[in-house]
């Protein structure tokens, strides 16, 4: 439900309706615009009716909100957000690039490839610490080690870091060294880890799960701004489908979709949608033109040694081509990169 407030409204009527709001025993969370604030009302909300807030001091009109996830849906929040990340702007008209390998493996290949990845137009730098892997026997992250490492190439390249954080009890500990935490795959529907993000107030990147939905990745999202932290980006980075020819099968459907059912911004990984190399730059194109606010894209200087995802992590000369040809394609469309 939505209570919209008149364009008038003051301070005391605001606060009143939200303090109202909050006796009955549902969360409030209002959004300030320019012209009016309107106030989410979040909780089992079917046996009150709207009417019941229409007759507050300042109040303009109440609606339900049909879909499920309330505070990630478009009529809570009919604006596109716009997350800001140490001076990037994520979900404006300038096309975001995160980009950097897959797992940190040695300081010498994380600044090689930071440098690389700055030098041809990425604006964060992402990097594994803690990898989830299939196999208990493949590479897991170099841990705390893997986190140092991260902050020593954001402080040296001034560029804001991306890694994942797997658990609840690590949260506490990425979020000391990442400006964003990223919500893996295999993570999505980890409700526990969901609630410890969102009480950080960090900036965070949710992934699309390999099986999921589009509405479930938004009540996923739901999770995380149930408790105050506005700053959720998704990425959609492939589903498993029937198809063997590549790792996964990159819904493009999925960016279009998403920008008319959420405010939050949309951030495409052809990376993991397609699992080889030689198909990120084209997808890449197409989800810039399907309407995507960033791309995630791993990035190795020596690919065929990497300890994890090589076959699909560009190296630094191809990447830096894919950033001349993504840049033109967003310039057709009136943005940036």
């Amino acid at each position: 439900m939505v209570i919209v407030m008149k364009h008038h409204a003051t301070k005391d009527e605001i606060n009143g309706a939200m303090q109202f709001v909050e006796s009955l025993g549902f969360g409030a969370h209002p959004v300030y615009g320019e012209e009016r604030t309107i106030i989410g009302v979040v909780g089992d909300e079917r046996p009150v009716e709207p009417e019941t807030f229409d007759l507050l001091p300042g109040v303009e009109r109440t609606m339900r909100i049909l879909h499920p996830f309330k505070l990630a849906s478009r009529d809570f929040h009919p604006d596109d957000s716009i997350i800001k990340i140490n001076g990037v702007s994520v979900g404006g008209n300038q096309v975001v690039i995160m980009a950097g390998p897959c797992s940190v493996e040695s300081r010498e290949q994380l600044m090689a490839t930071a440098a690389a990845v700055k030098n041809a137009g990425a604006h964060l730098l992402r990097g594994g610490a803690f990898k989830p892997r299939t196999s208990p026997y493949a590479f897991q992250g170099l841990g705390l080690k893997g986190l140092e490492l991260l902050r020593e190439a954001r402080d040296e390249f001034q560029m804001p870091i991306v890694t994942e954080v797997m658990s609840p009890q690590d949260v506490t500990l990425v979020a000391q060294y990442s400006d964003v935490l990223q919500i893996g795959a295999r993570n999505m529907q980890n409700f526990a880890l969901l609630h410890a993000v969102g009480e950080t107030q960090k900036a965070i990147l949710l992934k699309r799960g390999m099986m999921s939905t589009i509405e479930e990745l938004l009540m996923a999202a739901e999770y995380i701004l149930s408790h105050g932290n506005n700053r959720v980006m998704l990425c959609e980075r492939g589903i498993r489908t029937f198809e063997t020819a590549t790792r996964n099968t990159f819904d493009i459907n999925a960016i279009p979709v998403l920008k008319s059912l959420t405010h939050l911004p949309v951030i495409g990984d052809p990376s993991h949608g397609t699992g080889k190399w030689e198909y990120v730059t084209p997808i890449a194109r197409a989800a810039i033109a399907a309407g995507a606010d960033g791309l995630m894209i791993e990035v190795h200087p020596d690919p065929a040694r990497a300890k994890s995802d090589g076959g699909q992590s560009l190296k630094p000369e191809k990447f830096a081509a894919m950033i001349a040809e993504t840049r033109r394609v967003a310039q057709a469309l009136g943005r940036t990169v």
